[in-house]
């Protein structure tokens, strides 16, 4: 069983699942619960909402995780960073970022566990794991972050839950916003017809998302248009819902679009921007537009307009 100890130097009256999760950042507050922690102070046994102070004599144990099912595979990834505790990657469009209903092998997670257990720092059988802290669609690529050990992934879970992460996406959607900057509000919930979907509604989750025009242009008498789209919260095909709710279904979306699309989904994860496990400030990670983006963007000459649009903001 897993074991910490310390004497605590800087805090007071602060409950202990709060403090193991946002001072010692060793678990979120939904890990201390799965994980089974115990406290004890002073040697006495304490609750979890239990007030530590100055001075006390800390331990924790926990449990191990659960045995992982994860097969390990050794898969092409096009890797941006990478340190002892996190690795950054340019997800391929096509590749599912976890394992789920149906899909076991192929995955983000499936490489990295293969990359790290041949590292040679976790042997097989260890109880740490790659930590996938969010998640791209299978058809989106882009900038995709995990953590090596839980300490990193709580650590950056926690940027993206309390929303000081920022992210960049790119995407080419069909007809154009009626204004050329904006920001999208709404709330976005499970669609009551189809269960795998989501759709804007009265209530559920708070959703943000802010577009900007880039370029505009018509194919056969067909408005298209690129957009810069930065979201505030992290909803659940947020992007997807929101440019269909505004008009502007992304190209090549079969779900939120075209039953049958011509085109692979024009969704990319351009940029993140995130402070990493041990640094102060910010790091920003940051890709190119796709191959099948230059394939569109050729075809209507928006590079005659400016070549520029590679190194949009």
């Amino acid at each position: 069983m897993p074991s910490f100890s310390c004497v605590i130097e800087d805090a007071d009256a602060v409950r202990l699942d709060v403090f193991v999760a946002e001072r010692l950042k060793l678990f979120s507050r939904s890990q201390v619960k799965v994980r089974n922690l115990k406290g004890f102070i002073n040697g006495k046994t304490v609750k979890l909402s239990h007030l530590v102070r100055r001075n006390d004599k800390l331990e924790l144990v926990w449990d191990d995780p659960e045995p992982s099912t994860l097969i390990p595979e050794d898969l092409p990834l096009d890797i941006l960073y990478e340190d002892e505790q996190v690795i950054v990657i340019n997800k391929a469009q096509g590749m599912t970022t976890h394992p789920g209903a149906g899909v076991r092998r192929g995955t983000v997670a499936n490489a990295l566990l293969y990359r790290l257990l041949s590292s040679g720092r976790v042997p097989f059988g260890a109880a740490e794991r790659p930590g996938i802290v969010h998640r791209l669609d299978k058809d989106t690529s882009g900038v995709l972050i995990a953590a090596y050990n839980e300490r990193a992934l709580a650590f950056l879970a926690d940027q993206f839950k309390t929303r000081k992460t920022r992210k960049i996406y790119t995407a080419i959607v069909k007809g154009r916003p009626k204004e050329d900057e904006g920001i999208i509000e709404t709330f976005i919930a499970r669609d009551k017809r189809y269960r795998k979907c989501f759709a804007v509604a009265a209530a559920g989750k708070f959703a943000v998302t802010h577009y900007q025009l880039v370029y505009v242009w018509e194919d056969d008498g067909k408005v298209y248009s690129l957009l810069k789209l930065r979201p505030k919260t992290g909803r659940t095909h947020q992007l997807r819902v929101h440019l269909r709710h505004i008009g502007c279904p992304i190209l090549g979306d079969p779900i939120y679009g075209d039953k049958n699309p011509s085109s692979p989904l024009m969704l990319h994860a351009k940029s993140l921007s995130i402070v990493l496990p041990g640094q102060e400030f910010a790091s920003t990670f940051s890709t190119p537009l796709p191959k099948r983006f230059h394939a569109v963007l050729q075809k209507a000459s928006v590079l005659n307009l400016n070549g520029s649009y590679q190194n949009m903001p």
